[in-house]
């Protein structure tokens, strides 16, 4: 849709963004750019860096069976910093792509390519975001502040990861999946074992759904020199997504079973909740056409789902 076709709500509307969203019906003109560029039209990103800061958290209680108010707070607060952390980052993604993001067709009507917003207002658009998410984090334990100011260095790398290997979806594992290991220490104090195969898992169920994502791109990204584990695996894909799957079921069970909640009734409901990630991750496997576009949009999108089954197993546990 282009041009005179557009109406005002949707003019300067990004191609991959749900049609109809709240950003471009409701946000105010000026500012719905912005909120383009930190991807507030399309949540799922915030829902895929939150999910493991959930995890974390709920494991974590279930682990020393202790669970106050201020995890109340944790919770809330990873929730505003994931909505945050995810602008800020898309934003920084935005900034150094800017120039690929231009020659690929799914990604050339992202505010900076196609002139909504300059670069200048980007930068200063991501420190505004990161200081308030800054604010928050200030709120956790030191180990836990320690932990998100560390977090920094896999997002700053994660844009250029696509330039010099094949498996950028590591690195975007590797960011997106940290709130594991800092959700769990801003409940315990401390990082331990389990938030570590916790996080592990959440790297590897990343590779899954990012590999199903950057097949939207694959034609393009070869034509422009992008790498990615799409083009890597080509045809072979469903093969190395089965490998993920398993790898990220098979690691939150070992953190589960490492985190040992007290009674075998709770060990083995909070075991559901990988069982039942799995399960959803193994429909999508059937569903998997790598030729439709839209059907892999759709497929990615899941993912919040499947993320999300495992939270509540393991709450349930820590009642048990």
């Amino acid at each position: 849709m282009t041009g005179e076709n557009q109406t005002p709500e949707a003019a300067g509307a990004v191609a991959d963004a749900y049609r109809g969203n709240w950003v471009d019906r409701l946000a105010p003109p000026a500012t719905r750019p912005y909120l383009r560029l930190s991807r507030a039209d399309r949540p799922i990103g915030t829902w895929l860096l939150l999910l493991p800061c959930w995890w974390g958290l709920t494991l974590a209680m279930l682990s020393d069976g202790q669970a106050g108010w201020h995890d109340l707070w944790i919770f809330a607060g990873c929730g505003i910093g994931a909505f945050l952390m995810r602008g800020a980052g898309c934003t920084w993604n935005d900034i150094t792509d800017r120039d690929i993001d231009g020659s690929v067709a799914r990604t050339a009507s992202r505010p900076i390519p196609s002139g909504q917003v300059t670069v200048r207002g980007a930068v200063m658009w991501m420190c505004a975001q990161a200081l308030i998410a800054f604010g928050i984090l200030l709120t956790f334990n030191g180990a836990a502040i320690a932990l998100g100011v560390l977090s920094l260095v896999p997002v700053a790398i994660y844009p250029f990861a696509k330039r010099f290997t094949w498996w950028p979806q590591i690195f975007l594992g590797l960011a997106f999946n940290w709130g594991a290991l800092l959700a769990w220490t801003a409940h315990s104090g401390r990082l331990e074992v389990p938030a570590v195969m916790l996080y592990l898992a959440g790297i590897a169920w990343t590779l899954f759904y990012d590999t199903i994502y950057a097949h939207q791109d694959a034609e393009d990204d070869a034509l422009i020199g992008v790498k990615s584990t799409a083009r890597l695996f080509g045809e072979n894909s469903p093969r190395w997504l089965r490998w993920f799957l398993a790898g990220s079921v098979s690691l939150m069970a070992v953190a589960v079973i490492l985190a040992a909640p007290d009674g075998l009734l709770a060990l083995l409901v909070a075991l559901c909740g990988p069982w039942a990630m799995g399960w959803h991750m193994q429909g999508q496997m059937r569903k998997l056409d790598l030729e439709d576009n839209d059907r892999l949009l759709m497929l990615f999108r899941s993912n919040r789902d499947a993320g999300l089954l495992p939270v509540p197993f393991f709450a349930v546990a820590l009642l048990l």
